[in-house]
């Protein structure tokens, strides 16, 4: 069995999929019913401040779909998926996805991020976030190549699919798949975290040593040198399951960092993974701009400005390609000898996010151009179809649809209309089930792959709250 092989629903899927193996996961959560809030009693963490939001945002949407939705969706991380604890005297805080029990760096991020707004009135929120970005820093000193990690720090892997990876896998390491946006994640946790608190309490110099773990596998991966020290085989009958040579395919310096796979933890084509290392770049400006705060003092400081720099510079020289009209674009991947691929996937970082991850504006004229161009049948998963139109992933399958990129859509769109074309469809695409999912079929909402998907869900939660503030008039 692969990594992510879950259950789906709808029987003309089923039918379709009966010759592959399903997940050892459940499709439903003992405390997540479809279309149902977990009840009080077993909800995993409990925030005032996000009961009070819910109240308050509920009576404002005039739709009772979205309200409902907002209603299961906004809270179903900390419902759900967060454990926390004391580990040496200081909080601790682990986030799984949902149905996979281990804490991606990426997911985890992403999750909690709806409520960071809520943090600087809500002492418990804090000892969360302080807890989840202690715990992020111990997760990447273990080892800042791996994804994913396991709850007891000196366990080795109980996914199935990784117990037999070709690397170096190390205790409290679920999965080994280097992906440029893990290390992006914690640092955008972490410069939100600050800028709404002012509270600098997480960062000690466990954080501050992660903080430069982080810099140097950022450096290593520009691989000026050789192919650094990270390597990957996976037996695996799906090639985006594995990486050619170990490494990935050839590449010439440019300056850009390679990443093995992308943010759906499928292979990269070629290694240097545009978004991701636009997400570099905003990441380390961001890094810079609290270096001295959290002490990790001046020459960090101009470390991370230099090398984002850097990076930015040859995605520009490297990381390009024609439109149809033969404008330039960006490329979803690259290798430096001039080969590029156009594509999207609906995880995030992507094209379509671009302005989400903050490192361009929604009007950007080669951001438009290239928003157009995934958004078409240029992009190979952007699927039109019976009840749903927008970006997927092979990491799902054809002809499904990501409410994650709906979501993305809407959250980077200045066009009303698009923005209720994007609401209506995450409602239909929803509607079956009460929360959102992994992916839906195009043509059937019926068919879905993860019914406990927490990131899908906190992002809708995050939606609306944008929306309410920005444009209130279209849902309120």
């Amino acid at each position: 069995m692969q990594r992510r092989q879950l259950i789906w629903g709808g029987t003309a899927l089923a039918a379709l999929m009966a010759s592959r193996a399903l997940a050892e996961i459940p499709a439903m959560s003992p405390i997540v019913a479809d279309g149902v809030r977990p009840p009080l009693a077993v909800r995993k963490f409990k925030s005032a401040a996000v009961e009070a939001v819910i109240k308050t945002t509920t009576k404002r949407l005039k739709d009772p779909d979205l309200a409902k939705l907002f209603t299961n969706c906004y809270p179903n991380t900390l419902d759900t998926t967060v454990e926390t604890g004391v580990i040496d005297g200081k909080p601790d805080s682990f986030v799984i996805t949902g149905d996979i029990k281990a804490m991606w760096l990426r997911d985890s991020s992403a999750q909690v991020s709806p409520y960071l707004p809520l943090a600087a009135n809500d002492k418990n929120l804090r000892t969360l976030f302080h807890g989840l970005i202690q715990r992020q820093a111990r997760c990447i000193l273990i080892d800042p190549y791996a994804n994913a990690y396991m709850h007891d720090p000196k366990a080795m892997t109980d996914l199935s699919w990784s117990q037999t990876d070709q690397t170096d896998m190390k205790p409290g390491v679920a999965e080994r798949k280097w992906e440029i946006d893990s290390l992006c994640y914690p640092i955008r946790l972490a410069h939100s975290y600050l800028t709404v608190t002012k509270d600098t309490t997480p960062f000690d110099d466990t954080w501050r040593a992660a903080m430069h773990t982080i810099l140097k596998t950022f450096r290593d991966q520009q691989r000026k040198d050789g192919d650094g020290p990270y390597r990957f085989n996976r037996t695996a009958s799906e090639p985006t399951e594995t990486l050619a040579r170990g490494y990935g395919w050839p590449t010439r310096v440019t300056g850009m960092i390679h990443s093995g796979f992308r943010p759906s933890d499928d292979a990269c084509t070629y290694p240097y993974f545009i978004p991701g290392n636009a997400f570099a770049v905003v990441s380390l400006r961001q890094l810079a701009e609290i270096s001295e705060t959290t002490g990790l003092g001046t020459d960090v400081k101009a470390g991370c400005l230099a090398l984002a720099s850097e990076i930015e510079a040859a995605m520009h020289a490297h990381g390009k390609m024609k439109d149809a009209q033969g404008n330039d674009i960006w490329a979803y991947e690259v290798d430096g000898y001039g080969n590029a691929l156009f594509m999207d996937d609906a995880n995030v970082p992507s094209l379509l996010s671009l302005p989400y991850i903050g490192f361009c504006a929604k009007d950007d004229p080669l951001y438009l151009r290239t928003r157009a161009a995934v958004l078409s049948d240029r992009n190979p998963y952007y699927y039109k179809g019976k009840v749903l139109r927008g970006v997927g992933s092979p990491h799902s399958g054809l002809n499904t649809v990501w409410p994650i990129s709906l979501m993305m859509q809407a959250l980077t769109s200045t066009d009303d209309s698009e923005i209720k074309a994007c609401l209506s469809e995450l409602k239909t695409g929803a509607a079956p089930r009460g929360f959102m999912n992994e992916s839906v079929g195009k043509d059937d909402a019926a068919i879905f792959t993860r019914s406990w998907f927490a990131w899908a869900n906190s992002l809708y939660g995050e939606l609306i709250l944008t929306l309410l503030a920005q444009k209130p008039a279209l849902i309120s």
